[in-house]
């Protein structure tokens, strides 16, 4: 199965709760900590919806 590449280059400082949960998901808890995680579409959502502090590579 593809997969998809994440870093984080945003901070979760003075974001919603449900973004740090999100990003926590995707195993992103600190700055410039990369995943690569498969290429589904919940995590896709996941990725759109904290697309502002990560960067993504296919």
């Amino acid at each position: 199965m593809a997969t998809v590449k994440v870093t984080q280059i945003g901070s979760p400082i003075r974001r919603t709760p449900d973004q740090r949960a999100t990003l926590i998901g995707l195993g992103l808890n600190k700055m410039h900590r990369t995943r690569e995680l498969q290429d589904t579409p919940e995590v896709r959502g996941m990725i759109k919806k904290v697309q502002h502090m990560v960067k993504v590579e296919d």
